[in-house]
């Protein structure tokens, strides 16, 4: 595998039902709502939006993801990436208990921000950690936001 080249997967489990946890993932503007590191998502289209993310380190990345596959039924969420990230990113929305859902978010992109590309040879494992707080802090915004609408549905 190539030094810019990236495969992350993340599983998550969120105490709300899928089809809730479906529609807020698949609403792509939202994110910054619920996931501090995506700064900004800009709407370009019914199924695609403008991102711009920034974790721990001091660098931006900037890319469009154009949902390709929003399949409920199997619980399917798949984006094409173009940009400083190039490739797909998707979640898996499964059942998990009761009322419980499992996501596994899988992205498999080749980074071509000019910056992050010269520091892979040496900053290898210190963007992958960047990445996983990235993930850690999106997987506690997302719990939050969904509880707000646990709250309003139990009360």
């Amino acid at each position: 595998m190539s030094l810019h080249r990236y495969r992350f997967r993340s599983v998550w489990t969120v105490d709300n039902p899928p089809p809730e946890t479906f529609d807020v993932l698949a609403d792509l503007g939202s994110y910054p709502k619920w996931w501090p590191e995506v700064r900004v998502a800009q709407q370009i289209g019914d199924r695609a939006a403008r991102l711009r993310c920034r974790s721990a380190l001091p660098y931006d990345l900037v890319f469009e993801a154009h949902h390709n596959t929003e399949d409920r039924a199997s619980g399917l969420l798949r984006a094409d990436l173009v940009g400083d990230l190039e490739g797909t990113a998707s979640w898996r929305v499964l059942p998990d208990g009761r009322t419980g859902t499992r996501l596994v978010y899988t992205q498999e992109v080749e980074v071509t921000k000019p910056l992050v590309r010269r520091l892979a040879l040496i900053a290898r494992p210190l963007l992958k950690a960047n990445h996983e707080l990235m993930m850690r802090n999106g997987r506690r915004g997302l719990r939050t936001y969904l509880a707000g609408f646990r709250a309003a549905r139990e009360s």
